[in-house]
C-alpha cells in the first residue's frame, strides 16, 4: 500500500507544475479513490479466479470419470495384443517349420531356371525356339511361389535343351550376313555345336540371333557344310566338323588373322624381305633350269665325244682341244684348262647372289624384331601396359619379320645347295673329259707330253 502512495505522489508530483502548491485534501481524496479502483479490481480478479477454479474443478472430475474406462480398455487391449502376438509368433514358428522344403523348392527352381538361362543365352538351340529366353528369364528373377504351370515349363525346357543336344534338325530362321543385311535362311543345326546355311557357317549373338561368320573355316569344312544342307531325309551319313566348345574356336577363327594380314603386320621391312625372297626365287629357279638343260645337253654329248657341239661347255672344251692339235701336249693342256675354266662361270652364276640374299634374309628379320621391339616400348612409353592391344602391333612385326626372314633364308638355301651340286657335276664332267682328252693326246704323241 505504501508503494501505491509512493507512486501517486511522485506521478502528482510530475503532473502538478512547480508554480502551483499541491493541495492536501484534494491529493487524499484522488488517493482513496485509486484504493478504491484498485480493491474493485482485485475484487473482480478473485470472483472470476473463484469461478474457473470452479470449472476447472467440474472439467478435472469429469476427466477423470472419462479416464476410468479409456485405462480399463487400455488394459483389455494390451492384454489382448501381448495374446494376439503370442499367438503370431507360434504361427510363424510353424509356418517357417512347415514352408521349409517349400523355400527350398523355390530357390532350387530360380537357381535351375537360372543356369539353364545362361546355357540358353548362346546356345544355337535358343536360334530355332527363341521365345524360351524370355520365360526363363521370368522363372530365374521370380521371387514368388512357383505354380504347377511354372514347373512343368521349366521342365519341359529341361527336356527340350537334352533332347536338342542330340539332334540334327532343319528350321528356317533369319540370318545376319557379314554386310549387315538380314534374310530369311533354312538353317541345319547339328545339336548345340554347329550351325550352317549352305556352306555358310553360323554363329548365334544373344539379342541378335544367327550371324554369318566374317571369316570361314577351310580344309573342305565348307564342302562338308554344303553337303550337310543338300541332303535330304534318310540319305544317309553324311561328314560334318563340329565345334565341340560350342561356338568358342569359331570366335577364335574369326579373329585370326589371314596371310594378308600377317603379311602386312611385317611392315615395311617385311615388305623387303619377300621381294628378296622372290627375286631369290626366281634367280634360283632360271638358274636351276638353265643347269638342266645344260646337264642334257652335256649328256648328250658324252655320247658323241667324237663330234663336239659348241651347244654345251663339254662339246667347247673338246672343240678348243682339237683345235690345239696333239703334237704340242702342252699347249694342248693349256688350251684345256683355259676351255674350263671359261665354261666354270657360267654354271655357277648367280650362286653368290642366291647365297648373299639367303644371308640377308634373316638379317632383315632381326632388322624387323628390333624395329617392332621399339615399337613396343614406344607404345609402353605413352599408353603404359594396361591395355595389350596398344602393343599388339610392335610384337607383331617383331614376329613377323623373323619368320618372314626364315621362311626366306630356308628355300634360297636349298635352292643354292642343289644349283651348287648341279654345276658340281657339270664341271667334273669337264674335268673328268679334259684329263682323258690329255691322256689320249700323250699316248699318241708316244709318251712325250704331260699326262
Amino acid at each position: 500500500m505504501k508503494r501505491v502512495v509512493t507512486v501517486l505522489l511522485a506521478a502528482l508530483a510530475v503532473a502538478v507544475p512547480a508554480q502551483a502548491a499541491p493541495d492536501p485534501e484534494s491529493l487524499l481524496r484522488e488517493l482513496r479513490q485509486a484504493q478504491q479502483q484498485s480493491q474493485e479490481i482485485n475484487s473482480e480478479r478473485e470472483r472470476r479466479f473463484l469461478e474457473n477454479k470452479q470449472e476447472q474443478a467440474r472439467m478435472l472430475r469429469e476427466a477423470r470419470a472419462e479416464l476410468a474406462p479409456v485405462e480399463r480398455r487400455t488394459g483389455e487391449l494390451r492384454a489382448r495384443y501381448d495374446s494376439l502376438r503370442e499367438d503370431l509368433k507360434a504361427l510363424e514358428e510353424k509356418l517357417s517349420e512347415e514352408a521349409g522344403d517349400l523355400n527350398q523348392m523355390v530357390a532350387v527352381v530360380r537357381q535351375a531356371a537360372g543356369d539353364l538361362q545362361a546355357v540358353a543365352g548362346d546356345s544355337l538351340v535358343t536360334a530355332q525356339y527363341p521365345e524360351r529366353e524370355s520365360e526363363l528369364a521370368s522363372l530365374a528373377a521370380s521371387d514368388s511361389v512357383p505354380t504347377t504351370g511354372e514347373l512343368e515349363e521349366l521342365w519341359y525346357l529341361l527336356q527340350q535343351e537334352m533332347t536338342a543336344t542330340g539332334n540334327v534338325v532343319r528350321f528356317h530362321a533369319p540370318v545376319v550376313s557379314p554386310d549387315g543385311s538380314r534374310r530369311e535362311r533354312e538353317v541345319v543345326r547339328v545339336g548345340p555345336f554347329v550351325a550352317v546355311a549352305g556352306d555358310t557357317f553360323l554363329q548365334y549373338l544373344p539379342g541378335t540371333g544367327l550371324k554369318a561368320l566374317a571369316r570361314q573355316p577351310g580344309g573342305g569344312a565348307r564342302e562338308m557344310a554344303a553337303e550337310l544342307s543338300a541332303a535330304g531325309p534318310g540319305t544317309g551319313v553324311h561328314p560334318m566338323v563340329i565345334d565341340p566348345t560350342r561356338g568358342s574356336v569359331l570366335e577364335l577363327l574369326v579373329q585370326r588373322p589371314g596371310v594378308i594380314e600377317r603379311i602386312r603386320q611385317g611392315g615395311g621391312v617385311g615388305a623387303v624381305i619377300i621381294v628378296i625372297g622372290l627375286a631369290g626365287l626366281v634367280i634360283a629357279l632360271w638358274q636351276g633350269l638353265r643347269l638342266v638343260s645344260v646337264g642334257r645337253r652335256v649328256r648328250r654329248q658324252l655320247k658323241q665325244v667324237d663330234r663336239p657341239s659348241p651347244d654345251n661347255p663339254l662339246g667347247r672344251v673338246l672343240a678348243a682341244g682339237r683345235e690345239a692339235g696333239v703334237d704340242d701336249p702342252e699347249s694342248l693342256e693349256l688350251k684345256v684348262d683355259e676351255a674350263v675354266m671359261r665354261e666354270v662361270p657360267g654354271l655357277q652364276r648367280a650362286q653368290p647372289l642366291i647365297k648373299l640374299l639367303a644371308a640377308v634374309a634373316p638379317l632383315l628379320g632381326l632388322l624387323g624384331t628390333v624395329v617392332g621391339m621399339i615399337a613396343t616400348f614406344q607404345a609402353i612409353t605413352l599408353f603404359g601396359t594396361g591395355d595389350p592391344k596398344m602393343m599388339a602391333g610392335g610384337i607383331s612385326q617383331a614376329l613377323m619379320t623373323t619368320v618372314m626372314g626364315l621362311i626366306v633364308a630356308i628355300p634360297l638355301l636349298f635352292a643354292h645347295s642343289v644349283l651348287a651340286a648341279r654345276s658340281r657335276a657339270v664341271i667334273q664332267v669337264l674335268e673328268e673329259q679334259s684329263s682323258g682328252l690329255l691322256a689320249r693326246a700323250a699316248e699318241r704323241s708316244g709318251g712325250g707330253g704331260h699326262a
